[in-house]
């Protein structure tokens, strides 16, 4: 089955930047949908930001517009998320999951229509 790689976590100042990747470990995303989602502690699960698997479509929570950006790289296999002045509060473990629908202009945040999940990163924020 598909895996999933993620890379880039780590521990930043607020308002400071970082960038988190996702990369197919065996196989292509071409027919994936691929989503952000992230799990503070006592809190539930977060949908954060989805692309499209033709990456024509984006979808984003309110709480990052604005200041996340989701990009893909159909060559390299991998899928970003480009967060900028970030807050204490997007402290949490990030997933990504991707999403075998074949439909090529559906963006999703729900977490349940994934199919495949990565190992997660813990991005902290501090203040």
């Amino acid at each position: 089955h598909l895996q999933l790689v993620e890379s880039g976590g780590g521990l930043v100042q607020a308002g400071g930047s970082l960038t988190l990747a996702c990369a197919a470990s065996e196989w292509s995303l071409d027919y994936y949908g691929i989503g952000w989602f992230r799990q503070a502690p006592g809190k539930a699960r977060e949908g954060v930001s989805s692309i499209s698997s033709n990456g024509g479509s984006t979808a984003y929570a309110d709480s990052v517009k604005g200041r996340f950006t989701i990009s893909r790289d159909y060559h390299k296999k991998t899928v970003y998320l480009q967060m900028n002045s970030l807050k204490p509060e997007d402290t949490a473990v990030y997933y990504c999951a991707a999403d075998l629908n074949y439909l090529s202009d559906y963006a999703t945040l729900q977490a349940y229509e994934y199919d495949y999940w990565g190992q997660g990163t813990q991005v902290t924020v501090s203040s």
